[in-house]
């Protein structure tokens, strides 16, 4: 360890508690005790892998995740260092203000399985994805490469690339902006962290859908802002209710397209009643559009960015679902009013993470219509897997089982009664071989409900939903809570 970095204690393998967000959960607590202070540079990934006894990757895997929110910056040679931006008053747990009715999330409430299961979420079919293409499209690159593309990529995204996402969603999603109002962002956590430094204040308050992403709660909360849940009903979150009664709030976070977890779409006089809400008090709307291209009963739904007229709603999106997790690139759409602040405060604390071919090569695969293709490809595989997956849990589950028909998304929600533990199904479920989430822990407030979060993008037979209707039936019969 370097003599100005203080010492970490070996980390422990532990279940549903990773080795890297054991290390992340650590390095955040010496920055918020100031233990590790703005401008300090962190031990190299090398020699943290040896002093703490684990692999490389685990510690690359922390320092990207704290670096893509901010937390720390990678100087390339001279190494990484605490953001020196940071303001210590954000991140000290005495200042961190509390939540109004939210409950705290656990740091592993997302945690996956070292190695992909069927009903794992998150995930698309990646024995679909197009390899040789994408393959040709990195090597025509590596071919092709000129000195300038080994410097650092442009801090804001690669040109081709933010010109090439601005080309699609005006014509996929009806939004109408410019190459120049697109950021390149390594994920969620980044381009909500990239909203939060620009537009908004630790202490201020959000809206938070109920139940909700729960990696949205945490990073406003790490962020330092109260959060407002709003519960959801059958039409998406209930912004009349949050409208009538909850505080009054700066920014307002929601999944339009298929709500998450629930899959419904906020409906249209929601919608409207959101954009009029936003105007009038001068607040922003933050849309997570994760898999808004996947609907299987009709096309898919405008995006609320395409109604908005007066600049309130920043728009996200992700290739981690529609290409592969793996390849670390999402992106936001900014209002045209806030271009100038997002590149000012980009420039300083964040950087497109994601390597030059990387983003070249997505760019390559949009412009060349292979994403199209590939979208069109997958959400006619996913409608037959999706029936497939239906069709083997309505045939094994005990009668009264309620399973949610989603218009669209990529994932189903089993409904279970409330005095059983969704949780502890859960986790006879891994223990069985199968990935399945607990709707409960998604609340964003104590009123939880059981149910279990089922992804069918990998699921190409009928087998997996089989075992777990065999699964659930063999426990409930045993008078299992």
């Amino acid at each position: 360890m370097s003599a100005s970095t203080p010492p970490f204690a070996p980390l422990n393998e532990q279940p549903g508690s990773p080795l890297y967000l054991q290390l992340y959960d650590r390095v955040l607590a010496a920055i918020a005790a100031g233990t590790l202070a703005p401008g300090d540079r962190l031990p190299s990934v090398r020699a943290m892998s040896k002093d703490l006894g684990v692999a490389r990757g685990t510690i690359e895997l922390a320092y990207s995740l704290l670096s893509s929110e901010g937390y720390l910056l990678a100087l390339g040679q001279k190494g990484t260092v605490v953001n020196p931006e940071l303001q210590k008053h954000v991140l000290a747990p005495s200042a961190l203000p509390v939540s109004s009715g939210v409950i705290e999330d656990s740091p592993d409430s997302l945690w996956r399985p070292p190695q992909l299961l069927p009903f794992q979420m998150g995930v698309p079919a990646l024995d679909a994805f197009p390899r040789k293409i994408w393959a040709r499209l990195g090597a025509r690159y590596l071919r092709g490469m000129r000195p300038e593309d080994l410097d650092y990529p442009s801090p804001h995204g690669l040109p081709a690339l933010r010109s090439a996402i601005a080309s699609y969603l005006q014509v996929s999603r009806g939004i109408d902006c410019g190459a120049h109002q697109v950021f390149i962002t390594s994920g969620w956590r980044n381009s909500l962290s990239l909203v939060a430094h620009t537009l908004l204040q630790p202490g201020e308050r959000a809206w938070v859908e109920d139940p909700g992403y729960p990696t949205t709660r945490q990073v406003l909360r790490q962020f330092g802002m109260e959060m407002e849940a709003v519960p959801v009903d059958g039409d998406g979150m209930n912004v009349e209710q949050a409208v009538a009664h909850a505080q009054a709030a700066q920014v307002a976070l929601v999944t339009p397209a298929h709500q998450s977890p629930l899959t419904m779409a906020l409906s249209l006089p929601r919608r409207q009643l959101l954009l009029d809400w936003a105007t009038r008090s001068g607040a922003w709307i933050v849309e997570d559009d994760y898999d808004g291209e996947y609907r299987y009963v009709s096309r898919p739904l405008p995006a609320l960015a395409s109604l908005d007229r007066h600049g309130r709603v920043l728009y996200a999106g992700t290739f981690s679902k529609v290409l592969f997790p793996g390849v670390r690139l999402a992106y936001l759409v900014v209002p045209q009013s806030q271009v100038a602040a997002f590149e000012r405060v980009g420039r300083a604390l964040f950087s497109a993470s994601s390597p030059s071919i990387t983003q070249a090569q997505v760019a390559e695969f949009i412009a060349a219509g292979h994403f199209t293709r590939h979208i069109q490809r997958m959400r006619r595989l996913y409608s037959e897997r999706r029936a497939l997956t239906l069709r083997a849990l309505e045939q094994s589950l005990p009668k009264g089982m309620q399973l949610q028909r989603s218009p669209g998304g990529m994932h189903l929600v089993l409904r279970l009664p409330d005095e059983i533990s969704d949780t502890a199904l859960a986790e006879q479920a891994l223990a069985k071989g199968m990935s399945v989430q607990a709707l409960s822990r998604w609340a964003a407030s104590s009123q939880r409900q059981s149910g279990l979060l089922l992804s069918f993008t990998n699921c190409a037979t009928t087998a997996p939903g089989e075992q777990l209707g065999a699964l659930i039936s063999r426990t409930l019969s045993s008078g299992w809570p």
